[in-house]
């Protein structure tokens, strides 16, 4: 039997995702949006804060004893639960007008995830899922279906989506990353939040990025993992602490870790 008190938590969730959703869809290509370039040169748009303040605002009232940890907010309350959220996750789509961007939001007791929501309202999808129950994907959680990952055994015969190369040249790993790219079946540079809900469903086989933080991970993490799959950071160390990411269907993630690893040394 599921956890009562996990079962409200994702619930809550979802309602978290509704308030964002409300807002994000009413902002998204408006002509008065207002944008932003934050210290790390990425663009922040008044959609991001207004998200992030709602979802707070809300966690406030709902769980006072919560911490929240969010990309454009500082840190807040302290304790074993902690909610994290990114607002919205590609903003760079949604400024220029591109639907792929969610809104994300996890529950972390210590270090574990233990619920998690992605919802992309431009897409009229959403995911989700908790410690132990599965992964679903659909408009409500009366109308879903579950998520599992592929049964694909081979690097030769896997489809591999990305965000960019640029960060991975910088990582250093760059060649590892080309030759893993050569090597594929099939390649496409979905991105972000939208990689690893493929991957979840099974559309894709492996995702990867070199350069990801806390919110960019936490929700994404457990979809993949309880729909099946693997997620770790580039040394293979389970979760979404970073460096970086490595989301795979399970059966090929050793070899993918292995192969993007700092020490293996790629023919240049």
């Amino acid at each position: 039997m599921a956890d009562q008190s996990l079962v409200d938590d994702l619930r809550l969730a979802h309602v978290l995702a509704d308030a964002a959703d409300a807002i994000t869809t009413a902002r998204f290509k408006a002509e008065d949006l207002v944008v932003a370039a934050k210290p790390d040169r990425t663009p922040v748009t008044d959609a991001d804060t207004a998200v992030e303040d709602t979802i707070r605002s809300m966690l406030a009232r709902t769980r006072p004893r919560d911490a929240v940890h969010g990309e454009e907010r500082q840190d807040s309350g302290w304790g074993p639960r902690r909610w994290v959220i990114d607002p919205i996750d590609g903003t760079a789509n949604f400024l220029r007008g591109v639907p792929v961007w969610a809104t994300l939001i996890a529950l972390m007791h210590g270090d574990e995830v233990v619920a998690g929501v992605v919802s992309a309202p431009a897409l009229s999808r959403r995911w989700w899922a908790s410690k132990g129950a599965g992964a679903f994907t659909g408009r409500t959680l009366l109308q879903a279906s579950p998520c599992r990952v592929s049964a694909v055994e081979r690097v030769a015969d896997a489809s591999l989506s990305y965000s960019s190369i640029g960060g991975w040249v910088d990582s250093g790993r760059g060649q590892q990353f080309v030759d893993l790219l050569r090597d594929c079946w099939r390649t496409r540079a979905y991105g972000d939040f939208w990689s690893y809900m493929l991957l979840a469903e099974g559309a894709v086989d492996l995702a990867a990025e070199p350069d990801l933080a806390l919110y960019d991970m936490a929700a994404p993490s457990i979809v993949v993992t309880e729909a099946g799959g693997s997620f770790t950071n580039l040394d293979g160390k389970p979760g979404p602490h970073g460096p970086g990411a490595v989301a795979t269907n399970g059966q090929l993630h050793e070899e993918i870790v292995a192969r993007l690893s700092l020490e293996n040394e790629a023919d240049l």
